[in-house]
């Protein structure tokens, strides 16, 4: 079979990426035209140790396997093959931050603004794993980077005409719930692969020594092949004999999809990147694409626009697009009366 095409990884800062192009069978691309699922996707919590030093942890660790709910949102927002790949990564990234949220009424957002033509990336999660997002364009075609891979780096932060060096862009991180002001924090994009400016962000803007990950893979027909990553976090007083062990084994690794196409599932993945630590799981959590808007919840928003403005556009049916999954209601003229019924006439 020829090879195809595949997408890098975003790594570590100091990760080498060692993607190899892989070769695809007939049988994987007859199981992606039938809709099956061959992963099921989920959020592995752990802690870390190393018995030769101290019987104390010393990283949190967070690892996923979320290939179907990123084939989700390509099908959802008809992606191209560079945007899935920056989605999805985005997706993935918000999945593993968003189990950290003490509480269920939480959200977490993670908004990239860069030059690039994709322009926007939001991607919005819970405590329990459940994620949506979308892209500012979602048929961004560029060429290849100077890696012969997907320019995901490319379609987020651009290039300047004049002498092709990149653009820029900002990562924003938003915890918000029903209850008090939400927090955002910011961070300059270092790359636009978005694992390293998640890496940079933990360093800037919450003084935490992290490792990121993420990747996706696509078929030769561009349905999401692999995709997943993992987070690791030291915690204060690390060894520096620890710290040392960790980046030696981390500039090592293979990138994430190379191990998720090998057959790893997300607990391989990360016991081979902590390979000669003790990891212990403490949580597995699924994982799955979910907006949450139903038609009952778009009459309420139409409903909190108020008599007047409602009224104004009353004459012809309504249609509502959400931008999160890319449903669309319709309202009739007659159903739009109604709601005016239930409103105080200004």
């Amino acid at each position: 079979m020829p090879a195809v095409q595949c997408m890098p990884d975003g790594c570590v800062p100091c990760l080498t990426d060692l993607l190899e192009t892989p070769v695809f069978s007939d049988s994987v691309l007859l199981y992606h035209a039938k809709g099956v699922i061959l992963l099921s996707d989920y959020i592995l919590r752990s802690s870390v140790v190393d018995r030769k030093v101290s019987t104390e942890p010393f990283c949190r660790a967070f690892a996923a396997s979320t290939r179907d709910l990123v084939e989700e949102a390509r099908v959802r927002h008809n992606t191209s093959p560079v945007v899935t790949a920056a989605l999805g990564r985005l997706l993935t990234a918000a999945a593993m931050m968003g189990v950290t949220l003490k509480r269920d009424d939480e959200r977490l957002v993670l908004k990239i603004e860069g030059d690039g033509l994709v322009k926007t990336l939001l991607a919005e999660s819970n405590n329990r794993a459940e994620v949506r997002g979308y892209p500012g364009e979602p048929c961004v075609m560029i060429g290849a980077n100077d890696k012969g891979k997907l320019d995901v780096a490319g379609a987020v932060r651009g290039y300047c005409t004049a002498d092709g060096t990149m653009g820029g862009g900002i990562l924003r991180v938003t915890r918000k719930g029903s209850a008090g002001e939400p927090f955002t924090g910011t961070s300059e994009l270092v790359s636009g692969e978005i694992a390293e400016d998640l890496t940079y962000y933990y360093a800037a803007s919450e003084q935490t020594p992290s490792a990121v990950s993420l990747g996706v893979l696509m078929n030769r027909n561009n349905t999401v092949r692999q995709a997943g990553g993992f987070i690791l976090q030291l915690l204060p007083d690390t060894p520096e004999e620890i710290i040392v062990k960790l980046e030696a084994r981390l500039s090592a690794l293979p990138s994430v999809t190379t191990l998720l196409d090998r057959g790893l599932d997300a607990e391989g993945v990360l016991r081979e990147a902590l390979s000669g630590f003790d990891v212990t799981v403490t949580d597995k959590i699924p994982a799955r694409f979910h907006c949450g808007c139903t038609r009952e919840s778009v009459e309420r928003v139409l409903l909190s626009l108020g008599y007047k403005e409602l009224m104004s556009i009353a004459d012809k049916p309504v249609e509502v697009h959400c931008d999160y999954c890319g449903s669309d209601y319709e309202y009739t003229r007659e159903e739009v009366e109604a709601l005016l019924k239930q409103l105080p006439q200004a």
